[in-house]
């Protein structure tokens, strides 16, 4: 799979994992979900959405 998450992105979408993750035992379960897919994605270095809309982050060309 091409990476299109750049460096800071995936440190991003690990924060939001982190959040989501404290919210799941706080307030709902649910919101595993998507923590898990924050975090997949920003240490997969691969975006659904981002190949969808044509977006890249990453600056190292495969």
């Amino acid at each position: 799979m091409k990476k299109n998450v750049g460096k800071t992105d995936s440190y991003i979408r690990y924060g939001l994992g982190l959040v989501f993750i404290v919210l799941a035992i706080v307030w709902q379960w649910w919101m595993v979900i998507p923590a898990v897919l924050a975090i997949a994605t920003g240490y997969l270095g691969t975006c659904g959405l981002y190949s969808l809309f044509g977006i890249n982050t990453c600056k190292v060309k495969d």
